[in-house]
């Protein structure tokens, strides 16, 4: 194994913060170890809102402008990881509103005509099947698609990227308790769509 080979075993050990710091230092093969660490993951949240051919784009997007941002990363005010993905959450947010393809929540007129109490709804009580069929990953897919952006996006990061509501709440650019009514509301829509009753079948 040559020298090269040894020193990139030992930066794919290193966590997002060790390797933003080592490329600061001057070892450019820091950020390309983040770019493959995080490509997947990113893709796979891009998919939430742009069609498979775009995802490159935004990909590239994001890491131009991480690359040219990568000096004003403080680790004390957010993860690496939440840093990145607040970065590609803007990135499909501006492709979207350039192409005028996506309706933007209406959050506000909802909570002006109804209270917010009103809409609560505790994921621990849901009943059994309604959450048999939220675990069903291609039927989940296909509700997320009916949500809102923001929706969208705490789903995605909560239950696919594993992020606290407090990070997401960074991604965000809201407070916590906000994110957490979002969230509320996002499964009271899914709990409504999955206990929609079907209509009876017809006798022959």
């Amino acid at each position: 194994m040559s020298t090269t080979e040894v020193r990139e075993c030992i930066m794919q050990e290193k966590n997002d913060e060790e390797l933003i710091a080592l490329y600061n230092e001057g070892y450019e093969e820091a950020f390309k170890i983040l770019i493959e660490r995080y490509t997947d993951s990113l893709g796979n949240f891009s998919r939430r809102f742009v069609g498979i051919s775009v995802i490159p784009d935004i990909l590239q997007d994001t890491f131009i402008k991480a690359w040219k941002n990568i000096k004003n990363f403080d680790s004390r005010k957010a993860s690496f990881k939440t840093w990145i993905f607040t970065i590609a959450r803007n990135t499909v947010t501006d492709f979207l509103r350039k192409k005028k393809s996506v309706v933007f929540s209406d959050l506000e007129r909802m909570e002006e005509e109804t209270p917010f109490s009103d809409t609560l709804v505790d994921d621990a009580v849901l009943p059994d099947k309604v959450l048999e069929k939220l675990e069903d990953t291609l039927f989940l897919n296909t509700l997320l698609d009916t949500l809102s952006l923001d929706y969208r996006t705490i789903f995605t990061l909560h239950y696919q990227e594993e992020m606290t509501f407090e990070e997401i709440g960074k991604v965000l650019n809201k407070p916590m308790n906000t994110v957490k009514s979002y969230h509320r509301r996002a499964l009271l829509q899914l709990q409504k769509m999955v206990t929609i009753p079907h209509a009876p079948e017809e006798e022959v």
